[in-house]
């Protein structure tokens, strides 16, 4: 039975034209028992399509008892009629408002944290929304909120026991040595040392630096980054009281046995990062937010629109969105965030 404890997350709908509708309809089906709740913010009509029960409510505090029953739908209609897979910019605005409904109900507390299914970004860009994603968009609406310690945003990826943190994000492979800073390295190392404390109840975390290049840079040979970035970055962390390593090689950071001897890992680009996420667990990845006052996670993929509104889209990643989002939420209800 769901017990009692952080208020419903609030989830946004996604692209209604991708395969967000049906995730969350698959994923309430999964979660209904046990929780954690949630709230959807979205289109009450479109979601009942997808043949699960769906319930309109007026406010989050309803979605509780709701959720035991039918998915609890702050309902906000879209301008235009939706057809699976051939998204539509009329509604881009609504996708925008979802977003931003969604993370003002979790500043004001009526929410315990935003989960956020997938957007298109052509769409949105075509009806003049000016920011890269979600990450970007949730930054700007919190930007003047007041937060304690480190303000990101961090993107970090989670699969199993790998929780991942990018410094650069979608920066083009030959622009990553130019952006791989020292200033870079040492603000995303204390966002993710914060939030490890704050968001996952970790006393004193343990940080692993990836390389930038083949074998650490061997001494030099390989590349200078190692030695005139990347040590001095770590070794200034560690002078204030983070446990951070030198960087390693990273193809012998996400075996096994070397997962176990750190809580998260500073990855220096996208693939870094995302390979050895995708292989762990190439259905359940998340993707979460770090740094910011309000708690966001994603699933770790796209809005599907080549398989939209055929019934097969599988929500393992959005399930362990809400999942961790979740976990999250409680721990900044007992640290008393």
């Amino acid at each position: 039975m769901m017990s009692a404890g952080p208020a419903p997350l609030a989830l946004s709908m996604g692209d209604p034209a991708g395969v967000g509708p049906e995730i969350i309809a698959k994923a309430w089906a999964a979660l209904q028992v046990e929780g954690p709740s949630f709230v959807v913010i979205g289109d009450a009509a479109l979601l009942r399509l997808k043949g699960q029960p769906v319930e309109p409510v007026l406010s989050v505090a309803d979605a509780m008892d709701v959720f035991r029953r039918a998915i609890p739908v702050l309902d906000h209609p879209l301008p235009a009629p939706v057809i699976p897979g051939r998204p539509e910019p009329v509604n881009a605005g609504a996708v925008a408002d979802w977003i931003e409904q969604a993370v003002n109900l979790a500043l004001s507390g009526e929410a315990s944290g935003v989960v956020t299914a997938p957007i298109a970004k052509a769409p949105l860009y075509a009806a003049g929304f000016r920011f890269p994603g979600h990450t970007e968009f949730i930054a700007e609406l919190t930007a003047d909120v007041p937060f304690t310690g480190t303000r990101g945003p961090v993107m970090m990826l989670t699969a199993k026991d790998l929780r991942a943190c990018l410094v650069t994000i979608h920066a083009p492979l030959a622009e990553v040595p130019e952006l791989v800073t020292a200033e870079r390295v040492c603000r995303t190392a204390r966002v993710v040392h914060e939030s490890m404390k704050r968001d996952f109840g970790i006393a004193a975390p343990r940080l692993a630096l990836a390389a930038l290049n083949p074998h650490a840079g061997e001494s030099g040979s390989i590349g200078l980054e190692e030695i005139e970035i990347l040590i001095p970055a770590a070794a200034a962390l560690r002078a204030e009281g983070i446990n951070i390593s030198d960087p390693r090689p990273a193809d012998t950071l996400f075996h096994d046995d070397a997962r176990a001897t750190y809580d998260a890992v500073l990855c220096l680009y996208h693939d870094q990062a995302l390979i050895p996420v995708k292989t762990l667990d190439f259905w359940g990845g998340v993707n979460a937010t770090l740094g910011l006052p309000v708690i966001r996670t994603s699933p770790d993929h796209g809005t599907g629109f080549d398989i939209a509104g055929k019934g097969v889209a599988r929500a393992d990643s959005l399930i362990a969105a809400v999942r961790l989002a979740g976990e999250m939420a409680g721990k900044r209800v007992v640290g008393g965030w």
